[in-house]
């Protein structure tokens, strides 16, 4: 007969959707991230090559520029040769890149006679060159060509500062600058006079007086590019920074395997540039290393996806077990219900006819009412007591028993029931008393010694019963030649409404025989233990606190 369906289904089909969606969701995210990591990386090595840059060249040139060679100012002309030393020494000291440093000393004359432009003269009284230590100057002729070039350019970059100056407004926003004069490879920088000073400068341009003179100072900063220290404060990105020129054009390289990026440099460093480059293998591992915690995050949010999955599985399988629990032990608690009371109803019926009944037919209907009110009064019995069992609503009443005599009068009883039942018993002689609730220990025997003849083949119905000491407990050893039980069920055969599926166990039982056991055995604080092989037969082993 086809199984009725029930409430609860175990749909396959759900489950693999559900499967193939959460892991196809862990995919597709382990992919999107994977190339937003690697596009993150990719624009992180042409956004942070200016960090590089800026560390390695631009913040030393700039604090060299606007900070450092702004203090000559400072000496509003004065500077001498020994100043001009200790000034030199720190600049050499702070700043690695600057070769060398020419120091001027500077006369501001009235315009000579012949100069028809008005320019003042500007001339160096004394040119002294300061070089790093350990340093040696092997061309000077070249070098003082070079600088009287750089005198001149300041001069005439001061003389059209002044030919522009309004004396009446002051000097503009743009004052610092007309005073630098930078190039590649070296800045030169003449103190900027005082307001006072300027319009001096801008009377002794117009009038032509001879015999007045201003002095200056100026020096000119060389800086060698390839001292610069790059510091690569990014090397999880670049494995090459280098400096180039801006003419520099790299060899033909693979774009698929080297990724490069540069950035060029500002002022008197403009004709190089700095030249970063990396396999695309380096960037890999940069990628898997951000990657990682991403993947990791997507593993775990995964892997609750699939804890909730299994546990939504468990509870509805749980479910389904139990509503399956029910429906069986309605089914068969019906049946039971139903036998005995057809059988009343019957012979209630045949009491109650016309017809005239004998005094053995009168004591046979009789019996029949009694045997199956028993029946229905001893399984009505089992319920209460399993719920008052698990409610703890019952308490033990200890009384001293005969181990032997309760043992024996259970076989004899049961000998008279079945007489087929082969029964048989051995005590360890030192046994003799045992305290313990008399009523609870007999259904424990009741429903052993029931199951043993219920599932046993019609010629091996045989059950032994040993009892034994061991240690502080009392050992009650259930051994019988039954069909056995599946290996993959003895976890199950405790559990309240569970049956096997057997042909011995079609009709006439509800699941609560051996959960009702352990119940009890538990409540006398002791164990229930079994042990089977299939056609061969079981061992139920009760054990339980020995007082004697």
């Amino acid at each position: 007969m086809k199984q009725p369906n029930t409430v609860y289904r175990k749909n396959s089909s759900l489950i693999i959707a559900f499967l193939t969606l959460v892991t196809a969701t862990l995919i597709v995210g382990l992919v999107v991230a994977y190339k937003l990591t690697a596009r993150n990386v990719e624009v992180d090595f042409t956004v942070k090559k200016n960090n590089v840059a800026d560390q390695s060249v631009i913040s030393p040139y700039n604090d060299l520029y606007r900070n450092k060679i702004f203090e000559i100012n400072s000496y509003s002309g004065l500077l001498d040769s020994a100043l001009a030393k200790s000034y030199t020494d720190s600049i050499f000291k702070n700043f690695k890149f600057v070769s060398k440093v020419v120091f001027y000393q500077v006369i501001v004359d009235s315009p000579p006679n012949t100069d028809i432009t008005n320019n003042l003269a500007v001339k160096a009284r004394s040119i002294q060159q300061y070089f790093p230590v350990g340093h040696t100057e092997s061309n000077a002729r070249a070098s003082e060509e070079v600088n009287t070039i750089d005198l001149r350019q300041m001069a005439e970059k001061l003389n059209s500062y002044i030919a522009t100056y309004d004396t009446t407004r002051g000097p503009g926003i743009d004052q610092p600058a007309s005073f630098y004069n930078t190039r590649p490879g070296k800045v030169s920088f003449l103190n900027i006079p005082s307001n006072a000073d300027l319009k001096s400068y801008h009377d002794l341009q117009a009038s032509r007086n001879s015999g007045l003179f201003y002095r200056q100072n100026m020096m000119t900063f060389y800086l060698d590019p390839y001292k610069v220290q790059i510091r690569n404060v990014h090397p999880e990105l670049y494995t090459s920074v280098t400096l180039k020129q801006v003419s520099y054009d790299p060899p033909d390289i693979d774009h698929s395997k080297v990724i490069t990026d540069e950035v060029a440099l500002p002022g008197a460093f403009s004709d190089y540039k700095l030249y970063f480059s990396s396999p695309r293998e380096y960037l890999n591992s940069e990628i898997y290393r951000r990657f990682l915690p991403v993947a990791i995050v997507i593993f775990l949010v995964y892997a609750i996806f699939m804890l909730i999955g299994w546990l939504i599985y468990r509870n509805l399988s749980v479910n389904d077990k139990m509503f399956k629990l029910q429906y069986d032990f309605i089914n068969n608690f019906t049946h039971e219900f139903k036998t005995p009371v057809s059988v009343i109803k019957i012979a209630g019926s045949n009491l109650k006819g016309d017809n005239e009944l004998t005094e053995r037919q009168r004591k046979h209907y009789g019996r029949i009412l009694d045997e199956e009110a028993d029946k229905l009064n001893e399984l009505m019995n089992k319920l209460l007591s399993f719920t008052q069992l698990e409610n703890k609503s019952i308490t033990i009443k200890r009384d001293k028993i005969k181990v032997e005599a309760f043992v024996k009068g259970y076989i004899d009883t049961f000998k008279i029931k079945y007489p087929l039942f082969k029964l048989d018993y051995a005590i360890e002689k030192q046994i003799k008393t045992f305290e313990t609730d008399t009523v609870l220990l007999g259904s424990v025997f009741q429903n052993l010694i029931e199951n043993a003849y219920k599932y046993s083949h019609p010629d091996r119905k045989e059950l032994f019963i040993k009892i034994s000491l061991e240690k502080r407990n009392i050992i009650f050893l259930f051994t019988d030649k039954g069909i056995g039980i599946p290996k993959n069920e003895l976890s199950n055969i405790f559990r309240k409404f569970y049956r096997l599926e057997n042909q011995y166990n079609q009709n006439g039982s509800v699941g609560l025989g051996l959960a009702f056991c352990k119940e009890l055995v538990n409540f006398m604080e002791g164990d229930i233990a079994v042990k089977s092989k299939v056609d061969e037969g079981s061992e139920f082993t009760v054990t339980l606190p020995y007082e004697n």
